[in-house]
């Protein structure tokens, strides 16, 4: 029987490759656009836990140090190409926490 292959991804915090199951994706939403192409509104950025929410993505480690060390390096932003204000970190490390 063949075996499958197995996804893998870069964490932002630490850069080490890991399956993709072991890993929590951050995603920022679609921006949304008026008819005739301007940015009404940036996309949320925040924690995708069930990896199915619709945008860009980035991953990081189940643990705090790597998603400080992200956010230390400003990996998000530079991944996402926007500012991120202090106020996502904080609910996103909220949430981190929480699902630890």
């Amino acid at each position: 029987m063949k075996q499958r292959k197995i996804p893998m991804r870069k964490c932002t915090g630490c850069n080490e490759m890991k399956p993709k199951n072991e890993l929590i994706r951050v995603v920022k939403a679609p921006d949304k656009l008026s008819d005739t192409g301007e940015v009404l509104e940036k996309g949320e950025i925040s924690l995708d836990l069930t990896s199915k929410k619709a945008g860009r993505g980035a991953y990081i480690c189940k643990n705090i140090e790597c998603f400080n060390a992200a956010k230390k390096a400003r990996r998000f932003e530079k991944a996402f190409a926007t500012q991120i204000p202090s106020s996502v970190y904080d609910s996103m490390e909220e949430e981190l926490k929480k699902s630890e």
